[in-house]
């Protein structure tokens, strides 16, 4: 019985240990999104801002879509982060 009492310790230990880590890469994971998006959104809205130009040349026009298509991409792969920024451990609490 003591034995199957130590065991318990050191798996709630490395349960513990794992959810600390969890919640320490979401956190990350949360600063990075922020960090992202803070000047992505500046670009998106800049190149938008350009694209609403009437007089803007068919050259400058492409070059804008394109920021605006790539800047729209960035924005998409930053918040496929956020499935990944909620833990694992959290998740399973809220389903109980």
């Amino acid at each position: 019985m003591p034995e199957d009492t130590n065991n318990l310790a050191r798996l709630r230990a490395v349960v513990d240990d794992y959810e600390k880590k969890m919640t320490d890469a979401a956190n990350l994971v949360a600063h990075v999104r922020h960090e992202i998006n803070n000047p992505l959104a500046a670009l998106l809205g800049q190149a938008q801002l350009l694209l609403r130009q009437e007089d803007l040349s068919e050259k400058s026009r492409r070059r804008a879509e394109t920021i605006e298509k790539q800047a729209k991409r960035i924005e998409e792969i930053v918040g496929q982060l956020r499935e990944i920024q909620t833990p694992a451990a959290v998740m399973n609490k809220n389903d109980e």
